[in-house]
């Protein structure tokens, strides 16, 4: 592509490059390829000169490469959950077609942004929570064109990197154990809407006393697909009375724990093929934690492993609280 100012009497069929006002109301925006009325209602604008690209041979126009990019990340939009705008200024636009969490070909992605300096491919962050209608990603060709190699490469890379994973699980169980004095269900609410925003409806709660039998008999008789426990005293241990039920109800834990903060106690394993998870105390609050990301997944059928755990560490500190009883940061001295 060739890039700078012509003569008019030069740029039929040319873009332009940068809007041109004809006088009163009337403008040539940028990215019209020009025609002979354009040129000739210049011309009778007095404009000698115009600034323009022109495509040389083996160049696709920014709205076409777009399209091509836009269909190699999503050659199945039905299958990935994913909708396409029409291109507009080399730009399409993928939006999720219902709640839930971005999954993304994170090297793919990477590798279609190193092919060329004007093809980019701008993306939520991985397993990004997403509601119905939520922009996963945005493709832009930032040039008026891009050769067709470059577009070819970038497209062969793409490899249907992004899609959205939606719900799979369809009920969604909450266990509160109470101790004398403790915050009985409060936090109720928060943990409904967390469940809410992914189009499901949280099953009646049962509270049981915080004794590891009564927390194994009720998660034993639980029906849901997904069961939750808010302990009335704080997770402390693998051992401690949550998870020891889950396992004295024939269960698993898989993990105890996590690098986030808010979220540290929290644990997740399954019984009866059926995932359970130990929320922290935190999550009675609406505001972000690490349970939030675990559940995310969790409902969406995303595997969580150690792994995928211990990764999260990096951007896992979401607040500082300065009321903590033994504050991260000491106080200046003098």
């Amino acid at each position: 592509m060739k890039f700078g100012a012509v003569a008019i009497g030069s740029a039929e069929g040319t873009v332009l490059a940068h809007s041109v006002s004809l006088g009163g109301r009337r403008r040539l925006r940028k990215g019209r390829v020009l025609d002979a009325d354009d040129i000739a209602a210049l011309a009778g604008a007095g404009i000698e000169t115009v600034t323009v690209a022109r495509l040389e041979a083996g160049d696709i126009f920014e709205n076409e490469a777009a399209r091509a990019l836009a269909a190699a990340l999503v050659p199945d939009p039905d299958v990935q959950h994913v909708r396409l705008t029409d291109p507009f200024t080399g730009r399409v636009n993928l939006f999720g077609t219902g709640p839930g969490v971005a999954v993304l070909d994170v090297a793919a992605i990477e590798a279609v942004n190193r092919v060329h300096p004007m093809i980019t491919v701008a993306t939520v962050p991985p397993f990004q929570q997403m509601a119905d209608g939520g922009m996963l990603a945005t493709i832009k060709i930032i040039s008026y064109a891009v050769p067709d190699i470059a577009l070819q490469q970038a497209c062969a890379l793409a490899r249907a990197a992004i899609r959205l994973a939606p719900p799979v699980v369809q009920t969604v169980g909450l266990i509160i154990t109470e101790i004398a004095g403790g915050a009985g269900s409060k936090g109720q609410k928060a943990i409904a809407d967390r469940v809410t925003a992914f189009g499901l409806t949280l099953d009646p709660p049962l509270v049981v006393p915080h004794q590891e039998t009564a927390l194994s008999r009720a998660l034993i008789d639980s029906p849901s697909d997904l069961t939750m426990i808010l302990t009335g005293s704080a997770t402390s241990d693998v051992d401690d009375v949550a998870p020891a039920a889950v396992r004295m109800a024939g269960g698993r834990v898989t993990r105890f724990g996590m690098p986030v903060d808010p979220g540290n106690l929290l644990f997740i394993g399954d019984l009866s093929d059926h995932p359970v998870i130990g929320l922290p105390g935190c999550a009675r609050s609406p505001a972000l934690n690490g349970a939030d990301w675990v559940l995310a997944r969790v409902i969406c059928g995303i595997d969580v492993t150690d792994e995928d755990i211990a990764a999260m560490g990096v951007g896992g500190l979401l607040k500082e609280i300065p009321t903590r009883p033994q504050p991260r940061a000491g106080k200046r001295q003098g």
